[in-house]
């Protein structure tokens, strides 16, 4: 599935951990595969259950962005930050 190209910043292209945070479930382990000053790409085992809004934890730095999905595919999802 070819995505649509909407950015406005140009993401450079990583292999970090994050955790999905919502609802105060435990968390979701993720990859962040790209990121941005705007944005990323989330790689999960399966986007079923994944919210329209919540919190990612980017690791090592334990950076916490609010994110707003944009698109999604049966294993990725494209945030923009809030």
């Amino acid at each position: 599935m070819e995505v649509n190209e909407h950015r406005k910043e140009q993401r450079q292209r990583t292999f970090k951990g994050g955790t999905i945070s919502f609802d105060r479930a435990a968390g979701i382990d993720c990859l962040v595969r790209n990121i941005s000053k705007t944005g990323a790409c989330l790689e999960i085992d399966t986007t079923v259950g994944i919210p329209e809004k919540f919190t990612l934890v980017i690791k090592p730095e334990y950076l916490k962005r609010n994110c707003q999905v944009v698109w999604r595919t049966a294993q990725k999802v494209g945030v923009h930050f809030v």
